[in-house]
């Protein structure tokens, strides 16, 4: 009895609860409608208003009353990027009062430093136009952080520019290091990007991320990252390279997050418990002076043209025994540290005596920045007397940036040996003299028309007296016609399956003896009569234009019966299909007996092959 009034007060409860619930809904959309009747209202918010160049900030149109129908479009602000992001929805109810909050969320990116003013944004929301007040956004120029905070370890990154020297000469090419420093504690860095480099009087070349290092500054550890980039003076004065303004986003634990008891002691390390923050960081270095020099203007060498650094060099060339004209190939390899790319060939003036032709090169470099390496000429000279004697010795000059002096490369002079061009006289031989004739019969320079004719020939008659060459012409006439004849025949064959079949048939059925025969001699009953089974179908399949698939003593009986076929050749040829059934369950075994229905087959299949089998009438010869 208890446990029934138990159960009764049970359900008793939840019977009051749910009126009460029910009660609760009318409120609640009477709450709704109330919210809805509402005049809809419209706010506009930068969070933060004031940045510095490479960072985003983010506008957010809050409607309360009302949502906008579409996605409301922003005016057009020179030097801002607007990039839509998302919406949001909030609803809220205190006190029977029931408040929704849509939120259009924006990305503004900066293009340049400055005060901007996003005006006045008109939407329209339920018929209703609603605008806000303009905006402003600051936006600061990126500067390097104070040496306190670095030494603080209160910046999350920073940069710095390392240049290796101060003065640089013209045409001079140094290699400048760019480090980012992150702080320990960040989780991730993703996307780093520079976003100036200015460098006036400079071209920058390649640049090249270096192994990362950890080091320790004041108070924090940071992990540099170096990125090394090739500057070139191309003008000389005085000027400045940087700042260098980059942009990275930074993983960094939240401060805002609350503690999970079920999550303590275990790691977050993709952010899905909100234990990390994404930040993006606009970093800058201190610009640096650097004095491009003009080159030395004392002793300067003849054949100077321009390259600086420090080099080597090697030539060589060949052949080293030519004729007036003949080509020598000279080869010349320049090593070195500097501008590989921009090295060129001086002219040289002791090669007056030679016909030079442009040179071609080739530069391999040994570095990832292209400052080691070698280029390799060829270049082609030509002798133009017999009384040159050597190659003369190549030069090449450049300037030491490091011994700030000039110098010259000079390879050894080559040896030639320079023969007249034309035909070589003919050599002397020399003879005993068996007279008393002291000194040589001199060489005759002239020679004399031949006095001897000698042989005549018979002239023969040209070709086209020739019956041969007459006869040889016909064979390009008989091809044609033999081909002709055999495209005449293939197109027949083409447009007549019938008559293509015939043929195809009467092969088959020619091999199809050889085969039985072999059959025969090899005692092979099953194979012997599956063969002749199939010519019957093939044969009689081709006469009456039926698949040869479908040909059986019954469909032979009721196809050739009606066309008038003599019963001879019927009977004869119910014969043979009734070989075939009995060789199932008797097969014969002697050869002699399988070599005597040969003959009857090529008979029987020989009167197939001249009846013309037409349905509706009767059998006549093909």
């Amino acid at each position: 009895m208890v446990n029934l009034w138990s159960h009764m007060i049970r359900n008793a409860g939840r019977t009051l609860c749910g009126v009460r619930l029910m009660a609760l809904l009318p409120i609640c959309v009477l709450g709704l409608a109330a919210q809805t009747a509402r005049a809809a209202t419209f706010t506009a918010s930068l969070n933060p208003d004031v940045v510095t160049l490479g960072e985003s900030t983010t506008l957010a149109l809050a409607f309360s009353g009302g949502e906008p129908a579409n996605v409301p479009s922003l005016p057009a602000v020179p030097g801002l990027q607007f990039s839509y992001t998302g919406r949001s929805s909030q609803i809220s109810i205190v006190n029977s009062s029931v408040t929704s909050t849509v939120t259009e969320s924006y990305s503004v990116t900066p293009r340049r430093a400055g005060t901007f003013i996003i005006p006045a944004i008109v939407v329209s929301v339920g018929g209703q136009r609603l605008s806000c007040q303009p905006i402003r956004l600051t936006v600061l120029k990126p500067g390097a952080p104070p040496p306190a905070a670095i030494q603080s370890g209160a910046e999350l990154a920073f940069l710095r520019l390392l240049l290796p020297r101060k003065d640089i000469y013209l045409g001079q090419i140094v290699v400048a290091q760019l480090e980012l420093y992150v702080r320990s504690d960040v989780r991730s860095v993703d996307g780093f990007q520079i976003t100036g480099l200015p460098a006036d009087g400079f071209t920058l070349g390649k640049q090249v991320q270096g192994p990362q290092r950890r080091v320790q500054i004041g108070n924090a550890i940071y992990t540099a990252v170096p990125f090394s980039f090739t500057l070139k003076a191309v003008k000389t004065g005085s000027f400045k390279i940087g700042p260098v303004t980059a942009t990275v986003v930074v993983r960094v634990p939240n401060p805002n997050r609350r503690g999970n008891p079920f999550f303590d002691g275990f790691s977050d390390p993709f952010g899905m418990f909100g234990g990390w923050l994404r930040k993006q960081l606009a970093l800058a270095t201190e610009p640096e002076q650097v004095d491009a020099l003009a080159l030395p203007t004392d002793d300067v060498p003849p054949g100077f043209a321009g390259a600086v650094g420090r080099f080597t060099m090697t030539a060589t060339a060949g052949p080293t025994n030519v004729a007036v004209g003949d080509p020598i190939t000279l080869r010349v390899r320049i090593s070195g540290r500097g501008a590989i790319e921009g090295l060129t060939l001086p002219a040289q003036p002791g090669w007056n005596k030679f016909k030079t032709y442009p040179p071609t090169a080739k530069v391999d470099t040994t570095d990832q920045l292209g400052l080691q390496g070698t280029k390799s000429f060829e270049e082609v000279v030509v002798p133009q007397s017999t009384d040159i004697r050597e190659l003369p010795p190549l030069a090449f000059s450049f300037f030491d940036p490091d011994s700030k002096s000039y110098r010259t490369l000079t390879g050894p002079a080559v040896p030639l040996v320079v023969r007249p061009s034309g035909p070589a006289a003919a050599p002397f031989i020399a003879v005993a003299d068996v007279g008393t004739q002291d000194t040589p019969p001199q060489n005759r320079d002239i020679v004399y028309i031949k006095q001897d004719i000698g042989v005549l020939a018979q002239v023969a008659p040209p070709l086209l007296r020739q019956s041969w060459f007459v006869s040889l012409q016909t064979v390009p006439m008989l091809a044609w016609f033999v081909a002709l004849a055999w495209r005449k025949r293939s197109d027949r064959l083409a447009n007549n399956p019938r008559l293509r079949r015939r043929r195809e048939v009467a092969q088959l059925v020619r091999n199809g003896c050889a085969e039985l025969r072999q059959l025969a001699a090899a005692k092979d009953s099953d194979g012997f009569f599956a063969t002749l089974f199939r010519l019957l179908q093939e044969q009689i399949g081709e006469r009456l234009d039926v698949p040869a698939s479908s040909i059986t003593e019954g469909v032979v009986e009721e196809q050739l019966h009606p066309r008038n076929v003599s019963e001879d050749l019927l009977n004869r040829l119910g014969e043979l299909f009734q070989m075939c059934n009995l060789a199932r369950y008797a097969p014969v075994k002697s050869s002699q007996e399988l070599a005597a229905i040969v003959p009857k087959l090529e008979s029987v299949l020989s009167e197939v092959q001249q009846l013309t089998l037409e349905p509706g009438l009767a059998a006549r010869p093909a």
